[in-house]
């Protein structure tokens, strides 16, 4: 039926990997490409045997357009995944566009060097204009609509649980259950524990960049931007219990004010334990978290990313994470003139991701989103030229696939909402 590409080999491509290798009868072939072509050897070697699809695997640089662009003329995929780093979208978008091919990716462009006077003149620009400072926004890959049209293809931005199932959710709850969404509040809780004092469960170097950057929420048709970690709320998670949650910027909230039309407020919270804030906070005053080079000892370090190199692999969290994860939407809004709450999330077991595809449920709930945005994207289903966010598309083969798969969701009459 299809052939996918897959650029990446970390924690959230392992298991983007395996569900393709699930879901053989739409993916008779998979090629696996990374820098380290051994991980990518590794994986295909503990899947052969237990999948009737066909895995070969690439060495890549995901920066090299040419490099990118050959592997994908040679192999020849109906889709490209991309679940590399965040920095690499746009290489791999051009290459795409070069190759004739159908893109699908989990994370907004963000530029690895942010002092870049190029990316800067753009950057200071947006904050200027939109009034929010976060180093990632979604205007350098929207920017690419047009010549996606013109080829005939379609570029999927954000196939994740967040962005992605949120947005899925959203235009869900606006066909099924309003007549408007007046606000929406997304809300990431990990109530899981790996036992070590500091660590992160995606992509270190994202994650603290993320984390440590300026809050912002979207009210009344403007962004408004407040200190990190500064707005906290607790809430009484489903299967989880009672958290702290903060608010924090997330790229989802970005597109869904473009594409929910009436939305009056978008926020994003985030649970966090005091003692990962307290690393956090300690890490960020002694400058660990900069981006900018430093000189050490007649070479050039970023601090952060030498920081990543301290901390545990996130891939290697699994056997050790138990506990839960309960991530969704609390949305207001209008139903045949009356006033209606509801709530729609999925709630995933740490322990039960890892006995299935050896990870834990933060890898876990962004890889499976990844592999059904890849196969709605590869079989037609969800295909038209152009850039589009997940909330664009019909949301129900999306939601069928997410129970099938692997990610069962639920809905909440009249839940508690956040203050």
């Amino acid at each position: 039926m299809s052939k996918l590409l897959i650029i990446g080999c970390g924690g959230v491509a392992s298991v983007a990997i395996h569900k393709c290798c699930q879901n053989s009868e739409v993916f008779t072939d998979i090629c696996i490409a990374s820098r380290t072509v051994s991980k990518c050897d590794a994986l295909k070697e503990k899947l052969e045997g237990t999948t009737k699809t066909r895995i070969t695997t690439a060495q890549i640089d995901a920066e090299d357009e040419a490099a990118l662009v050959a592997l994908i003329r040679e192999y020849q995929p109906d889709a490209v995944l991309n679940v590399a780093l965040p920095y690499q979208d746009l290489a791999i978008m051009n290459a795409c566009l070069e190759a004739g091919v159908h893109y699908i990716d989990t994370a907004n462009y963000e530029a690895e060097d942010t002092q870049d006077p190029a990316f800067r003149e753009v950057y200071e620009k947006r904050c200027r204009e939109l009034g929010f400072t976060a180093y990632f926004d979604y205007s350098w890959q929207w920017n690419y609509q047009e010549k996606f049209q013109k080829a005939g293809l379609t570029a999927l931005l954000g196939s994740g649980f967040d962005p992605g199932v949120t947005s899925v959710f959203t235009a869900y709850a606006l066909k099924h259950y309003f007549d408007e969404i007046h606000t929406i509040d997304i809300l990431d809780c990990n109530g899981g524990d790996h036992g070590y004092p500091f660590a992160t469960n995606f992509n270190p170097e994202i994650n603290l960049r993320e984390v440590s950057a300026p809050g912002s929420y979207w009210e009344n048709g403007k962004w408004v931007e407040v200190p990190a970690m500064s707005i906290h709320r607790e809430y009484d998670f489903q299967q989880v219990g009672k958290k702290d949650m903060y608010l924090l910027h997330h790229e989802e909230i970005e597109s869904l004010a473009k594409n929910i039309p009436g939305v009056k407020r978008i926020r994003f919270f985030m649970t966090f334990g005091q003692s990962y804030l307290t690393h956090m906070n300690c890490l960020q005053n002694v400058g660990m978290l900069s981006t900018e080079p430093v000189e050490f000892q007649g070479q050039s370090i970023v601090p952060i990313q030498f920081l990543k190199a301290l901390l545990p692999d996130p891939a290697s969290l699994g056997p050790r994470t138990v506990g839960k994860t309960n991530i969704g939407c609390i949305f207001t809004g209008i139903k045949d003139g009356k006033e209606k709450t509801l709530s729609i999330y999925n709630v995933c077991d740490h322990q039960e991701c890892y006995k299935e595809v050896g990870s834990q449920a933060i890898s876990y709930t962004t890889g499976v989103p990844a592999m059904i945005g890849a196969m709605l994207v590869a079989t037609g289903v969800w295909q038209k030229p152009g850039v589009f966010n997940l909330e664009e598309f019909d949301p129900d083969p999306f939601m069928d696939a997410l129970n099938r798969w692997g990610l069962p969701w639920h809905v909440e009459e009249n839940p508690v909402l956040v203050d």
